[in-house]
């Protein structure tokens, strides 16, 4: 059997291991679109704050590592999926057969359409190259604006703090990570910012760049610049699935998948960041982008490739976020469900935060900025569909309670 997969990240590694495990006799073929060793994104903000160096983000230290499980790695960018022929054309030229095809290939970073988008000295930072350019060239006091303040962006700002950049931070909306945070809490981030020396400006939308002799301008509208040396455009992600066109796989938001990891189109699987599967709460389709997904789709895609049953119960929406180091987390569905209730409360001084959202009796979403401790449990009630009982009213009381309320309903709800 020749498995072929599209996309070295953590989906696609986790995928490629899975199948050397399952099918040992298996051909694996895993192509990396980038130089180098497949490595983890999420680990980029780490090496530009000097908390790591660059072998670090690797997804396996040693290289060596795929050939010894009989993975060959391979470098190339798909350009079209043949679906009847089973086969990949990649940019470079080449065609590569499958019988079983995994498109594991993420996300790539979206550009705004302005005017000057692509000038020098415009950059986005989504790559390790990214990393580099931005490593060899920051320095303290250089002029930098960046546009955007969502989930990437801001754990791109740790970084550039600790490089000693003069940063200002455009927001589109009126409100940082607003597809993770509601206003409360994105007020404590924008504030958090603001006492590390970030400039956070709100509802800006830059109509245009343009360089001169001393740098680059950014116009806000209204005659309004921004002198910067840098522009760093951090708008958000798109899933990378431009390739597929023509290949008959169904789409929405991303690729839209079975339990199983399946596609529309016979012998064709995606998982991670690509992948539009259900949630496990709602019910709706959704394209989870956190990591912990993109590994356990990737795993069951491999079983099921490889000729074993393996079903996903469907994602989770779990976003932890440090920014400067003020942490957050979202969980589950944190805006909450029609005809449901919440609770919340609020420290502003000691920037801690905290919203439940619950449906019957059941916790089924959370906000939080500042409140660590209470992290696994969170989870653990919600992912777990627990039961409250009389904890309900407990916690609408009392919503930091939530350890009491797991060891006291944990053990006597089965999900369902």
């Amino acid at each position: 059997m020749r498995y072929l997969i599209i996309g070295a990240g953590p989906a696609g590694v986790t995928a490629a291991e899975a199948l050397a495990k399952a099918d040992p006799a298996g051909a694996i073929t895993l192509l990396n679109g980038e130089p180098g060793a497949p490595y983890a994104r999420m680990a980029i903000p780490y090496l530009l704050a000097g908390k790591i160096q660059e072998a670090d983000t690797h997804i396996r230290p040693d290289l060596s590592h795929y050939s010894r499980l009989g993975i060959r790695l391979d470098h190339g960018r798909a350009r079209a999926v043949d679906a009847a022929a089973h086969t990949v054309a990649l940019e470079d030229g080449r065609t590569l057969p499958y019988d079983r095809l995994l498109v594991a290939t993420g996300s790539t970073p979206a550009l705004q359409k302005i005017p000057g988008i692509d000038l020098p000295g415009v950059h986005t930072c989504w790559t390790l190259e990214d990393a580099r350019t931005i490593l060899a060239s920051a320095r303290p006091g250089l002029r930098v604006v960046q546009m955007g303040a969502g989930f990437v962006g801001c754990i791109i700002l740790k970084g550039l703090v600790s490089l000693g950049v003069d940063l200002t931070v455009l927001v589109r909306s009126g409100r940082m990570v607003s597809r993770m945070m509601n206003p409360e809490a994105s007020s404590l981030l924008r504030r958090w910012c603001e006492t590390k020396g970030v400039r956070v400006r709100v509802n800006t939308l830059p109509q245009a760049i343009t360089r001169e002799a001393d740098g680059l301008r950014v116009h806000l509208g209204g005659g309004e610049t921004l002198a910067a040396d840098w522009y760093l455009c951090l708008v958000g992600v798109n899933p990378a699935l431009g390739f597929l066109a023509g290949s008959g796989v169904a789409t929405g938001s991303g690729i839209l998948v079975d339990e199983t990891m399946r596609t529309s189109v016979p012998d064709i699987y995606a998982a991670g960041d690509v992948a539009e599967f259900l949630d496990c709460l709602t019910g709706q389709p959704m394209v989870n982008a956190i990591q912990p997904n993109a590994v356990d789709q990737g795993r069951v895609a491999a079983l099921n490739m490889a000729g074993r049953h393996g079903a996903s119960r469907g994602g989770f929406a779990f976003n932890v976020l440090d920014t400067l180091g003020l942490i957050s987390y979202s969980f589950g569905a944190w805006q909450g469900l029609p005809g449901g209730e919440h609770v919340e409360t609020c420290d502003p001084g000691r920037f801690r935060y905290l919203r439940l959202e619950f449906q019957e009796d059941r916790l089924v979403g959370a906000n939080t900025v500042g409140y660590l401790e209470h992290a696994g449990v969170l989870r653990g009630l919600i992912e777990g569909k627990v039961r409250l009982g009389p904890w309900k009213e407990r916690l609408k009381s009392h919503p930091t309670q939530l350890m009491e309320a797991y060891l006291a309903q944990a053990q006597q709800t089965v999900p369902n």
